[in-house]
Formats: C-alpha cells, sequence, structure tokens
C-alpha cells in the first residue's frame, strides 16, 4: 500500500468536489433549514392557548380561583381563560376545538371548602396533543397547590421541601437540535458525496480509470473513503459554527473546544462515509441510493435522540439506538455545545466511532471488486 496513491485519489475527488460547489451547499441547506425551523417550532413554551372557566359558585372562595389564572394570564401566560355559562357548552366547543380545556367550579365549591369536606375543581382537557396537555396540567396543578397551601405557615415545617439545583441554564430546544442538525449534515454529504456519486462515477466509467492503474483496492477504498470523510468534516464544522451563532451557543469559538469539536467531527464523518460505502460498494444501479435515502434517514437519525430522549423509546427501538452512528456523534456533540465537557464527555464515543469505521472499512475492502 502506497501513501501516495492514496493522496492522489483524495485530491482527485476533491477536485471534483470542489468544481461543483452546489454539492457543499445542497448539503447543508436541509439540514440547516432543519435546525431552524424545527428548532423554533419545537419545544418553545405553550402560551396563549384558550380555556373555558365556568363558575357556578360565583363566590369568595371561587374568585381566588379566577385572581389564580387571571395571573397565571399576566404572568407566564400558559394560558387565556374565556368565561363560559354553562359546562355543556364549555364541553361542546372543547369537542370542536374552538377551546383546549374547561375548568369548572361548582356551586357547592365555596360549601365545602368552609366544611373541609374535599372541595373540587373539575379539570376537563383535550389530550390529543400530549405536549400541550401536559403544559396546562402542570400550570393548573400549581395553582392548586398555591389553593392548598395554609393561610398561616407553622413556625416548624414539617413537610419535605424539595430544593432543585439546575446544573445547566434553560436550553432552548433550537440547541437541543443542533447537534441532531450537524450529524444530519454529516450524513447528506455522505449519502450524496459518496454514496450517489460513487455510483454516478461507476455508471459513467469513471472508475475504470483506475482498473488501469497499479492501485490496489485497498488503496482506492481508503483514498475514497477519506477523501468523503473530508466532505463531511468541512460541511459539518461549517454548519456546526452557523448552527452554533443561530443557536447562541457560547464560547463557540473557545479554541479547545473547537479541536475537540473537529475532531469529533472527523471520526463521525469517516463512520457515515465508511457506512454508506459499505451500503453502495456493490451497487451498480444509480437510483438505488436515492431510493432509499429516505429509509436510511428515518432509521438513522430519528433513534439517535436527535429529537426526542432515547430513554423513552420502547426496546426494540433502543437496540436500533445502541447500533446506531448517529447516537454517538449526537451524544458526542450534545456534550460539547450543550455541556462544554472535556474529553471525558466524548472519548467514548469517539472510540465507537472510530470501531465502527475501521469495522465498515474493512468490509468495504473486502467486498470492493478490482475488476469490472
Amino acid at each position: 500500500m502506497k501513501l501516495y496513491r492514496i493522496m492522489a485519489i483524495i485530491e482527485r475527488d476533491m477536485r471534483k468536489f470542489f468544481r461543483s460547489p452546489t454539492l457543499m451547499v445542497s448539503s447543508m441547506v436541509f439540514p440547516l433549514m432543519q435546525l431552524v425551523v424545527l428548532g423554533y417550532a419545537f419545544g418553545g413554551k405553550i402560551q396563549g392557548v384558550k380555556v373555558a372557566l365556568v363558575d357556578e359558585d360565583r363566590s369568595s372562595e371561587a374568585r381566588k380561583v379566577r385572581e389564580l389564572f387571571a395571573g397565571i394570564e399576566s404572568g407566564p401566560k400558559t394560558f387565556r381563560t374565556v368565561e363560559y355559562g354553562s359546562v355543556g357548552d364549555a364541553v361542546m366547543d372543547l369537542r370542536a376545538g374552538f377551546v383546549r380545556a374547561v375548568v369548572h367550579i361548582p356551586a357547592d365549591y365555596s360549601m365545602r371548602v368552609y366544611q373541609k369536606n374535599r372541595p373540587r375543581i373539575a379539570f376537563v382537557i383535550d389530550n390529543t396533543d400530549n405536549f400541550m396537555s401536559s403544559a396546562l396540567q402542570e400550570r393548573v396543578a400549581q395553582a392548586v397547590a398555591q389553593l392548598n397551601a395554609p393561610d398561616v405557615e407553622p413556625r416548624l415545617k414539617r413537610q419535605i421541601d424539595l430544593q432543585v439545583v439546575e446544573v445547566y441554564p434553560y436550553i432552548e430546544y433550537v440547541k437541543y437540535l443542533l447537534s441532531g442538525s450537524i450529524t444530519m449534515s454529516i450524513f447528506v454529504v455522505a449519502m450524496i458525496g459518496g454514496g450517489i456519486v460513487f455510483i454516478d462515477d461507476k455508471a459513467r466509467g469513471l472508475h475504470e480509470g483506475y482498473l488501469v492503474t497499479p492501485i490496489h483496492k485497498t488503496e482506492l477504498v481508503l483514498g475514497l473513503s477519506f477523501a468523503g470523510a473530508l466532505k463531511g468534516l468541512m460541511a459539518g464544522t461549517v454548519l456546526a459554527i452557523i448552527g452554533g451563532l443561530i443557536a447562541g451557543i457560547p464560547r463557540i469559538w473557545d479554541p479547545v473546544r473547537l479541536l475537540y469539536l473537529l475532531v469529533v467531527l472527523a471520526v463521525a464523518s469517516l463512520a457515515m462515509l465508511s457506512f454508506m460505502f459499505l451500503v453502495m460498494v456493490r451497487v451498480d444501479d444509480p437510483l438505488v441510493p436515492r431510493a432509499i435515502f429516505g429509509v436510511l434517514n428515518t432509521l438513522l437519525f430519528f433513534p439517535s435522540g436527535a429529537i426526542y430522549p432515547v430513554e423513552g423509546f420502547p426496546w426494540w427501538l433502543r437496540w436500533i439506538s445502541a447500533i446506531d452512528p448517529f447516537t454517538y456523534a449526537v451524544h458526542a456533540l450534545k456534550n460539547l455545545l450543550l455541556k462544554n465537557t472535556g474529553f471525558e464527555g466524548i472519548y467514548l464515543d469517539v472510540l465507537v466511532l472510530l470501531g465502527f469505521s475501521l469495522i465498515q472499512i474493512s468490509a468495504c475492502i473486502a467486498l470492493f471488486k478490482r475488476q469490472l
């Protein structure tokens, strides 16, 4: 195996790549659009939800409930109440989608409060949207907890007090999604610049030129793999910087952080490219990579934890996540971008991705045909 032959293949592939800058741009447009649109469309705080309020009691105790709801409207603004005269009308509008929940204060509410006879407030919710129903239920539960607080605090509290300490500041969803978008950019480069271009070159007969040279198939596979990984590294670095500035990642220009980021992007690019090379190494039809692009995107991206935590997956999807290279790239990038950890936060992911790349490249060399 000759190093200069591998370098010649890399130089040839990169020259071809730079002659078509639209390839680099197209490989970053979709992940960047995904970051901006999904990042600000998901994970935001629920505000301005219409909630029907049916007050059949109209007493001072019911007024306390209404005051708490008014405080929510002017404070966190999770919901705004709309007065209804009857529960039937409110539930009808709930089913029609005009309101998302119904709060019913029954006529005997104040009497039960004075009698300490388990006063109840009915909360009817449209649970077809789990995110919204959870947010509304949590906010109403907080209001009820304030109503249950004693008017006079005892001198010695016997209740257990839970003190919550957040290690990191509030993470907006656009920051949470950034790692997945960077990984998606690398995958798009591997799919287009590694898989589709490789098959198109074979279909056009460009690879026949390699067959009349003394280049060994190991040199050819390594050269094409490293050239594709270099493209992925470039795309991932550009998207990491642009996406980091859009998302507002602090200290994005920290030299040590950038160094670790380049290491993760490099091994992730090699892992993605080697995977695509293995999938396409025996393929000759140019339509095949285009046909399986959507399948691979779904199978690799969504189980990686880029959008939703892996801990919420069923067992069979967790198994897919465990063998998915996306998972380790996303985990390492999240540690660097969200937590700013050092080498201890990424070395396991880097080792897994390197091992994955070694296995895939070895399989590619074994399956690669040196002849037509």
